[in-house]
């Protein structure tokens, strides 16, 4: 049972290698060409450091720790099934942008501390939102030109 953290770290880190690499394969098969550079540029900076890490954890030079106990994956799951939901269903049904804007908002909502009965609370999570998406439009649309998922909204 020693061996658990450095096995789920090379368990774990071979997962993300595997998404990671095949992520680049996606962006570096698809067309246009053009509309394909920045994630182009990004999967392939993931993917190498994914392929590192693995590399890493199978010849035992992590700092590994004790693994993720039960109730960090518990207070992770809500997080993980918006993520699920907005990568399988929500970027391409709704559109990009109001997607991100209503994944973000519910991530806020589930995950800050501050009250949920208070309305000052909730101006707060919408103006974070707001600034938060005014921020991925400007950097998406506006500088990058980066082709994103559009459906009914935009």
């Amino acid at each position: 049972m020693t061996d658990l953290p450095r096995n789920q770290h090379i368990i774990a880190s071979g997962l993300i290698a595997g998404v990671g690499l095949s992520i680049a394969y996606i962006s570096f098969t698809q067309e246009p060409a053009a509309a394909f550079v920045f994630p182009r540029l990004i999967s392939s900076v993931f993917a190498v450091l994914a392929v590192w890490t693995f590399i890493k954890a199978m010849l035992g030079r992590t700092k590994v720790g004790n693994g993720i106990s039960a109730q960090a994956m518990r207070n992770m799951l809500p997080g993980l099934i918006v993520a699920i939901i907005y990568i399988y269903w929500a970027a391409k049904g709704v559109g990009f942008y109001t997607a991100t804007t209503v994944a973000f908002f519910v991530l806020l909502s589930l995950y800050d501390p501050a009250p949920h009965t208070q309305l000052k609370s909730w101006l707060k999570r919408i103006a974070i939102t707001a600034g938060f998406m005014a921020v991925m439009y400007g950097l998406f649309a506006q500088l990058l030109n980066v082709f994103t998922p559009r459906e009914i909204f935009f």
